[in-house]
């Protein structure tokens, strides 16, 4: 398989990109060789600028549950642009979104508009501390919510991948008050909060971490943190950004019956545009201006293209849709289980719901620590085989795989064809 034309192509963006790459998770840095530069993308397939084609286990990191291209979303962005491309002005979409978004989601009784999931959970902490009056944040280490300073303090995925424990540039005092404790863990977050607790504006996480691997919440421990967060007076924020609308249409908080305060959505919200939102209980999302005081804005948020895409990918989600994403992932996950253990290679294929991940370990991971100790080695050893084989998962340990309803049974077949090639040749050396 050539990638000459992507080896030219990441030559010539070094020398006008910092990296060659605009974030990032998009390098190879983690497990070597040349991203491929893509050009376009076909169902559940990617074609590269040398003409080879990819199963996507990525999906654009998340929101494109129907593939690429869903013809649905595509006609209603582009009826949107044949309307104007922004206008600095209120839209009824942005009502008819935010419609949908409240409808879906247990805890949103108001929710407001972003163009990235970082934005939006920077404008969730801002809310929680203008709404409490309060500094600190206590914070998962590995959990990722992008990249504001206060949020980077440990954070995971591409992070992690890159081996950098926060980021030069943070100022100690923009991580001073951001308390960090491990996942799973109540006694770190009980001390914590015993420690903090009448300075604590907000506890975030991500219900359900997929930016350092996949480490599912412990039984009982979301309730843990919404009664921790009672107990002390903080603002309990969930991070759906990746499990918002892929675990299931209400999210995780849906799934596991525990409600935040605060929801960070991003990724699905668009359909594969930059959109985001952050929502929450009607009088502390009347804390944001013009309403009230705690300031946040964006010219482009509510993007009348990128909202019309949205509405075209919420209206197609079904109950339907979710058995078909969770078959899938489960066909995957079983098929990659029984390829690692036929081929006598270590390995945990973790899954909840619509999720997976691959983890090179002698047990499943508990906390980020875990994913840390594995055997990255081997996850780049199984990334270049499965590629090789036509197989594209995301070149970096650290994170999840994202099925599709593209991936139809012949599809599924040539992923497990491949897991077993590739488990095979790894365990040849």
């Amino acid at each position: 398989m050539s990638h000459d034309a992507s080896d030219r192509l990441y030559r010539r963006a070094l020398e006008a990109i910092p990296g060659g790459v605009n974030s990032p998770v998009r390098a190879f840095n983690s497990v070597g060789g040349t991203p491929r530069f893509i050009t376009r993308g076909e169902g559940a397939t990617l074609v590269d600028a040398d003409g080879n084609r990819y199963v996507d286990l990525v999906n654009s990191w998340g929101p494109l549950l129907f593939g690429h291209a869903r013809r649905e979303v595509l006609d209603a962005a582009s009826a949107a642009l044949g309307r104007g491309s922004s206008f600095g002005a209120p839209t009824e979409g942005e009502i008819v979104l935010a419609e949908a978004i409240i409808d879906a989601v247990p805890s949103i009784e108001r929710v407001r508009l972003t163009n990235s999931g970082t934005e939006a959970g920077m404008s969730a902490v801002r809310l929680a501390r203008g709404a409490t009056g309060r500094d600190k944040l206590l914070k998962f280490v590995g959990h990722y919510h992008g990249h504001s300073d206060a949020l980077l303090v440990a954070a995971g995925s591409g992070v992690a991948s890159l081996g950098i424990p926060g980021s030069p540039g943070i100022t100690q005092g923009a991580a001073q008050d951001t308390i960090l404790v491990p996942w799973n863990d109540e006694e770190a977050v009980r001390a914590a909060v015993a420690t903090h607790g009448d300075d604590l504006a907000a506890i975030l996480a991500e219900p359900v971490p997929a930016n350092m691997n996949l480490v599912p919440p412990a039984p009982g421990f979301l309730a843990f943190l919404r009664a921790q967060a009672d107990a002390c007076g903080a603002v309990l924020v969930f991070d759906e950004v990746i499990s918002g609308f892929r675990l299931a249409r209400g999210g995780a908080q849906q799934v596991h019956g525990v409600l935040p305060d605060i929801t960070v959505l991003g990724k699905i919200v668009g359909g594969g545009f930059p959109l985001a939102a952050f929502g929450g209980r009607a009088d502390l999302m009347d804390h944001l201006a013009p309403v009230g005081p705690v300031y946040q804005a964006g010219t482009l948020s509510g993007n009348p293209v990128a909202v019309a895409a949205g509405i075209a990918n919420l209206g197609l989600l079904t109950d339907d849709v979710y058995d078909c994403l969770e078959g899938a992932t489960r066909i995957i996950a079983e098929g990659f289980t029984a390829a690692f253990e036929a081929a006598g290679v270590t390995a945990q294929v973790i899954r909840h719901g619509t999720l997976a991940g691959v983890v090179f370990a002698d047990e499943a991971p508990t906390r980020y620590e875990d994913v840390a100790g594995a055997d990255h080695d081997a996850y780049a050893r199984f990334f270049h085989a499965m590629l090789d084989r036509g197989v594209y998962l995301a070149p970096s340990g650290y994170e999840v795989i994202f099925t599709s309803m593209a991936l139809e049974q012949p599809i599924l077949d040539q992923i497990l064809d491949a897991a077993h090639g590739a488990a095979q040749q790894m365990a040849a050396g």
